[in-house]
C-alpha cells in the first residue's frame, strides 16, 4: 500500500512511526509534515486546504489510501472529494464531521438521541446570556459553534467574563461561527475514549487522560494538550460499559439514521463524576498528544486496521496492546499559547537514544540549513512506555532536559493524579 497522512504535528509523525512498521506498507508520504516525519518518510509541501493540488500530488504518487490526522481538512469535506476522485480515505465524511465542526449540531443531536452530556443553551443576544448565566449558574462554559483551533471554550467564574466571551464571539472572534452556546459546568475528572468505526461496527482503540492547562496542577489558559498518559486510570470496566452503551453506541445508530454513518476515528471526551460518564465534546480524529502514546502502546498493526475499516471489515476483529502504561510531555516554545517566538535553536536532539519505549515525536519542527527550528506552539513530544507512570514520565523528563532549546518549556507533572 502507498499511503499518505495528512497533517503536520506530533500525531502525525506519531501516525507515521507506527505506520513504518506495516508489513503492508509499500510507501509513505506526509503531507506537509514537519522535521522529525522528514526523517522516516518523504514530506510533501503542498497546501492542505487545495484539494485539487492536493489530489494531483496524490496522483503524482500513486497513492492508494490517505489518512487525516487534523479535523479541518476533515469538516471541509477532503474524504468527499477524494472518494469522488477514486482514493480512499481513512476519516468521515463532511456531514459525519460536524459532529466536532458544529458544536450546535452535536448538542442537538445528543438531545435527539438522549446522549448524556451537560445543558447547553444557545445564545443570541447578550439580554440571553445573562439570563442563562443566571438559570445555569457559575461557573460557566462558553462555546463558539464552530472549529477555534482548541481556543474556543472557556471556563469562566464571572458573569462578566463570560458575557464579554460571548460578546467577542458575536464580534466575529472566531471566523468559523458567531454562534455562541452555553453550558452549564460539569463536575467530576476528564478522561478520552477512543474507538475505530467502519459505520457498522467498531472496536475500542485506546483510553488515555490528557492535560489542557499549560501551567502544573492544572491551572492556567487552555491548550491544545501539554501530556496525555494512557490507559486512563478512570475508565474502569463498569465506566467503559456505561461509555459503550449510553453515549457510543446510540451516537453510531444516530449517525446511520441521519444518512451519516461515521467512519474513522471517534474520540469522545468526557467527564466522569461518580462512575458516570457525560459526554463534554466528540473529535473526529486522534487527540493530539493522546494519539502520540496510543501508536506507542498499540501492539496490532495499525495500517491493517485502517484497510479493515475502509473496507467496511472490522466485525469480529481485535486490537492488541502492549502491557506497559505510557506518558508523553509536550515542549513548547515559551509563551504559548499566546505570542511566542519562532525562530529558536534545538540541540542535542542526538543525544536522545530513542527506541521502540521512547521516541520524541516532532510537531511544530522546520529544518533549516541542517538546524532544527522551533517554529510552533506545541514543538516536541517526548513519548514513553514503561513499567510504571513514574518510571515513565522520569524518562520522558530526562531526554527533554537533555535538550538545548532557549525556549523550551514543558510540564514537570504530566499524570500527577495518578502518580503519588
Amino acid at each position: 500500500m502507498k499511503v499518505a497522512i495528512i497533517g503536520s504535528g506530533g500525531r502525525e509523525h506519531s501516525i507515521c512511526y507506527k505506520l513504518k512498521q506495516s508489513k503492508n506498507l509499500k510507501k509513505l508520504v506526509c503531507i506537509p509534515g514537519n522535521a522529525g516525519t522528514a526523517q522516516i518518510c518523504e514530506n510533501l509541501n503542498v497546501d492542505i486546504s487545495n484539494f485539487n493540488q492536493l489530489y494531483d500530488e496524490l496522483k503524482k504518487n500513486e497513492i492508494d489510501i490517505v489518512i487525516v490526522g487534523p479535523e479541518v481538512p476533515l469538516v471541509e469535506g477532503i474524504k468527499d472529494f477524494l472518494e469522488e476522485k477514486s482514493i480512499k480515505v481513512f476519516g468521515p465524511s463532511k456531514k459525519a464531521s460536524q459532529l466536532e465542526g458544529s458544536k450546535l449540531f452535536l448538542k442537538n443531536f445528543c438531545s435527539e438521541f438522549k446522549i448524556p452530556s451537560a445543558r447547553f443553551q444557545e445564545v443570541k443576544n447578550l439580554s440571553e446570556a445573562s439570563n442563562c448565566i443566571d438559570k445555569f449558574g457559575l461557573p460557566i462554559v462558553v462555546k463558539s459553534d464552530g472549529l477555534a483551533a482548541g481556543k474556543g471554550v472557556t471556563i469562566c467564574n464571572k458573569k462578566e467574563e463570560a458575557l464579554n466571551d460571548v460578546k467577542a464571539i458575536f464580534s466575529g472572534k472566531f471566523k468559523s461561527s458567531k454562534k455562541v452556546i452555553l453550558e452549564e459546568f460539569l463536575k467530576g475528572e476528564e478522561a478520552s475514549y477512543f474507538v475505530i468505526t467502519d459505520g457498522e461496527d467498531f472496536l475500542p482503540i485506546g483510553t488515555a487522560q490528557d492535560h489542557k492547562r499549560i501551567f502544573e496542577n492544572d491551572v492556567g489558559p487552555n491548550t491544545g494538550g501539554m501530556g496525555a498518559y494512557s490507559p486512563s486510570y478512570l475508565i474502569t470496566d463498569d465506566i467503559e460499559s456505561k461509555i459503550i452503551n449510553r453515549i457510543i453506541k446510540p451516537t453510531l445508530a444516530g449517525m446511520k439514521k441521519i444518512g451519516s454513518p461515521f467512519s474513522g476515528i471517534l474520540y469522545a471526551g468526557l467527564m466522569i463524576n461518580n462512575g458516570d460518564p457525560k459526554l463534554i465534546e466528540y473529535n473526529i480524529r486522534f487527540g493530539d498528544p493522546e494519539c502520540q502514546i496510543l501508536m506507542m502502546r498499540m501492539k496490532s498493526d495499525f495500517l491493517e486496521i485502517v484497510i479493515n475499516t475502509i473496507e467496511k471489515n472490522l466485525k469480529n476483529k481485535k486490537i492488541e496492546w502492549y502491557d506497559y502504561p505510557g506518558i508523553t510531555i509536550v515542549a513548547s516554545n515559551k509563551g504559548y499559547p499566546g505570542h511566542y517566538d519562532k525562530s529558536k535553536v534545538i540541540k542535542n536532539l542526538n543525544k536522545i537514544d530513542q527506541n521502540e519505549n521512547i521516541q520524541i515525536f516532532h510537531a511544530g519542527t522546520s529544518n533549516v540549513n541542517g538546524e532544527i527550528i522551533a517554529i510552533g506552539g506545541r514543538v516536541l513530544n517526548s513519548t514513553v512506555t514503561n513499567k510504571s507512570l513514574k518510571i515513565a514520565r522520569d524518562e520522558a523528563l530526562r531526554a527533554l532536559d537533555k535538550l538545548e532549546w532557549e525556549n523550551k518549556y514543558y510540564r514537570r507533572d504530566i499524570g500527577w493524579r495518578v502518580i503519588k
